[in-house]
């Protein structure tokens, strides 16, 4: 019998990479045959710790899931972080796979790669023809040098090595796992928290950063970590169909969007809250519309399952469950 690959899930207890890792074990990956580190048991951005670990466990696969992540607030108050610690991680950990002998790796990305003034669908050709938005340039940089990577692996060492190094480019993500820090998360976990608490001090209304009026597009963790591992065990024959020569990356996203008003009125209706919702125009709203072109990712046979309405209610228990208890 064909042993079961050897799957290395960087960020394994983050809310994407432990939805991968949810998806392996359901798919039958045994769950000795999947390997983690914690941030205490392996920095990332040590290369030196990265070979070793590498070196030592030699795994078949890699899921790069690991990043520093956050929303707007996060990007415009620690943009040395984010280019530095998301440049070292994806660095290290493709390198060393490389080093390796990994054949398979897939890299995770996010939709903030295309430019500000994007096309709306946004399709993979849309990345470096325009400027970035500026509120979080260093993230959306340090994502396309990561691309840059894979592509970059490929096209040296590619048909010599037999490497085939895969992207797949997120819209925004929510769900069980995310990140509910007051001033640290991105919006959909910062509208639940921030609802809840009101809901609990009685507040007469809540104000939500910017005009309300960017549209968003949504895609409940499960369903990425679904496409991820879709996207890893497609044919090269048949993935490359679909893509440009030599390109690695590939959207995934949901098929719609909101506004942030729309979404701000469904999440305060799962929580309960019954005041008023109010918006602050001197707060920053981004980019106007941020909708991913999905069409080359749902042509390869996958479609997101978890509507917005459901995947909101299973997101909103997860923050009982586990915050709400522990802010």
């Amino acid at each position: 019998m064909i042993p079961s690959p050897k799957i290395y899930v960087a960020g394994h207890r983050g809310m994407v990479g432990s939805a991968i890792v949810r998806h392996l074990l359901a798919q039958g990956q045994p769950a000795e045959r999947i390997v983690g580190r914690t941030h205490a048991e392996l920095d990332l951005t040590d290369q030196s710790a990265v070979r070793g670990f590498f070196t030592q466990e030699k795994p078949d696969q890699v899921y790069l899931a690991a990043a520093k992540v956050g929303g707007i607030h996060a990007n415009n108050t620690y943009p040395a972080q984010f280019i530095y610690e998301n440049l070292m991680i994806e660095a290290n950990i493709i390198d060393a796979a490389f080093r390796n002998g990994v054949r398979k790796l897939l890299f995770l990305g996010s939709s903030c790669i295309y430019p500000k003034l994007a096309a709306q669908p946004m399709c993979e050709e849309a990345l470096l023809t325009g400027t970035l938005e500026a509120t979080n340039e260093p993230y959306a940089i340090a994502k396309i040098a990561g691309i840059k990577l894979c592509e970059s692996y490929n096209r040296q060492y590619g048909e010599s090595y037999g490497i085939d190094y895969r992207s797949v480019m997120p819209t925004n993500l929510y769900g069980p796992g995310d990140n509910y820090h007051p001033e640290n998360s991105h919006v959909i976990p910062a509208l639940i928290r921030r609802f809840h608490e009101a809901k609990l001090g009685r507040a007469p209304s809540v104000a939500i950063w910017g005009t309300g009026t960017p549209r968003r597009e949504f895609l409940y963790v499960d369903d990425m970590a679904a496409a991820s591992v879709h996207v890893m065990n497609l044919p090269a024959d048949i993935y490359h169909q679909h893509t440009r020569p030599m390109q690695s990356h590939i959207n995934v996203g949901y098929g719609e969007d909101v506004t942030i008003a729309e979404l701000a009125r469904s999440v305060a209706e799962v929580v309960g809250y019954e005041g008023e919702i109010t918006f602050d125009p001197s707060k920053p709203d981004g980019t106007s519309r941020k909708l991913m072109d999905s069409s080359r990712l749902n042509a390869l046979g996958w479609r997101a399952q978890m509507g917005l309405e459901v995947g909101l209610k299973n997101a909103y228990r997860d923050f009982l469950q586990n915050c709400a208890a522990h802010p």
